[in-house]
């Protein structure tokens, strides 16, 4: 999975914003420690499920590089914590603070808090789970609101979703589920356009 994500990242490093969209960040580059703990100890062997979302949060994985990584739930469930570097073109309205970012990330709470309730410890969640982005990248305008990866203009959408259905079709391939499910409409609509030839349910 490691060799998916270089691949990943090396493509889509140095994206150039077009408006509205003043600045892109990465966090596949620059939050990469946090992205390869959460690798290296939840991400090896077969999932029976996967789990999509969108793209990365602004209090989430931009600050930690873990999907919906919520600096609480990320620390004390997962028990990652590492340096995030920061990028090169930053946002005055959306600092990297990494694990000292004092924001929580809502959908991160709700996501990891339903594991650890339903699961209790992560490595019994993750036995039968694991979670992915279909996007890593995130889009910001110049008033620092999020422009998600559907709203992009119809070129820079095209480009973007020619990479991200074949690393999706790469995660699925590696990771052999019965099902994956989209987190959001977005994500399951992507999921169903791409792996509809492949041996997975999509919900």
């Amino acid at each position: 999975m490691a060799a998916v994500t270089d691949e990943l990242a090396d493509y889509l490093r140095g994206w150039q914003a077009t408006l509205p969209v003043t600045h892109v960040y990465n966090p596949l580059i620059y939050a990469r420690a946090g992205y390869d703990e959460y690798l290296t100890r939840f991400g090896d062997g077969t999932k029976p499920v996967v789990l999509v979302g969108m793209n990365p949060g602004p209090f989430g994985m931009v600050q930690t590089g873990v999907p919906f990584g919520d600096v609480g739930m990320v620390t004390s469930w997962m028990g990652i914590r590492t340096v995030i570097r920061t990028p090169v073109d930053i946002h005055p309205k959306r600092p990297i603070m990494g694990f000292d970012c004092p924001r929580k990330e809502v959908s991160g709470r709700r996501l990891w808090g339903w594991a650890e309730e339903r699961f209790g410890r992560p490595e019994n969640f993750f036995n039968r789970f694991f979670v992915l982005n279909y996007c890593p990248l995130v889009f910001m305008e110049a008033s620092g609101r999020n422009r998600t990866p559907d709203r992009l203009a119809a070129d820079a959408k095209k480009r973007l979703f020619e990479v991200c259905d074949r690393t999706l079709r790469q995660s699925v391939a590696i990771y052999r589920p019965r099902w994956v499910v989209g987190i959001g409409g977005f994500a399951e609509s992507r999921a169903a356009a791409v792996l509809c030839d492949m041996p997975v349910k999509v919900g």
